[in-house]
């Protein structure tokens, strides 16, 4: 499994970011394979972490036209700069005890 950190400090966040980040929460989950999508901002940063099965399902997502019309507004109009991580997640451990 995978995880993509996304880091963000924004610029600013207009009325079409929130529904353009509501859709495509949507479209990972449900056609894309993301298993988890968990994004906070406080002040002027935001974090958002979502997590794979594998490399190609990322790169997948990356190439979606529709991600690729919302990196370009985040870009020109959302952000100040931003720093994405791909990591492999080598051990989970939850309070469950699993």
């Amino acid at each position: 499994m995978y995880a993509v950190i996304f880091k963000a400090k924004i610029k600013t966040l207009d009325p079409t970011y929130q529904s353009t980040a509501d859709r495509l929460r949507e479209l990972a989950l449900q056609e894309y394979g993301c298993l988890e999508f968990t994004s906070t901002a406080e002040g002027s940063r935001e974090i958002a972490i979502s997590y794979w099965p594998s490399k190609a399902h990322i790169q997948a997502w990356k190439d979606n036209p529709e991600h690729q019309q919302a990196q370009a507004l985040g870009k020109s109009r959302w952000y100040e700069s931003y720093q994405v991580e791909i990591v492999e997640v080598l051990n989970q451990h939850s309070s469950d005890g699993s």
